[in-house]
């Protein structure tokens, strides 16, 4: 029976990174939050879903209108429950089928909010990846060219890690790169063991 592992962690810890140092080691990797952007794009279903509940505007030239939306689920928690109403159950959908096809003795499921959305209990183990606030930060304001403030409102609307850790059952701090990757060896062993 292959094993699920969530792998998550809050913006700019790495998690990405990290699954593509698992990726490399050949554990098949599901990565939701690329897979919900393809289902939003190109799912008939869900468009047609996003289309009721964003307007004309959801789609603009057949392509998502991720600043229209995004501008709405910022400022509306009830809209932002409605879409993700709509994508998740499509990603699960995608997800159990995307698992039937895999021959390993385990994956990866890098999920954004696992914890938040309680989807430790559809895993075997939970991987959280951490790294310092300042860390995090500069990650971040690096990778999307964007201000301080910018990353910490995000920051904000996320778990903090005090409350991912209790409910993790293994954390990775990722500071030092080199050190990460002798850390995802060992778990990498202890994964393949799972099974035994």
């Amino acid at each position: 029976m292959t094993k699920i592992i969530g792998l998550t962690g809050g913006i700019g810890s790495g998690k990405s990174r990290v699954a593509s140092a698992f990726s490399a080691l050949g554990v098949p990797c599901y990565i939701a939050d690329r897979e919900a952007k393809k289902l939003m794009q190109d799912s008939p279903e869900v468009k047609q879903k996003l289309s009721a509940l964003f307007g004309d505007k959801a789609y603009q030239d057949e392509k998502l209108n991720r600043t229209h939306i995004g501008d709405i689920v910022f400022r509306d928690p009830e809209k932002l429950k409605a879409l993700n109403a709509i994508v998740h159950p499509a990603v699960g959908r995608h997800f159990a089928h995307w698992l039937t096809l895999q021959d390993a003795p385990y994956i990866i499921k890098e999920v954004a909010i696992l914890f938040e959305t309680g989807g430790q209990a559809f895993v075997d183990k939970s991987l959280l990846i951490t790294a310092p606030l300042e860390v995090r930060i500069q990650r971040v304001m690096e990778r999307d060219g964007c201000s301080k403030e910018a990353v910490l409102a995000r920051i904000d609307n996320q778990w903090n890690d005090e409350q991912r850790i209790s409910l993790a059952d293994f954390v990775l701090e990722n500071i030092d790169w080199r050190t990460t990757e002798q850390q995802i060896q060992v778990l990498h062993s202890r994964f393949l063991s799972l099974n035994h």
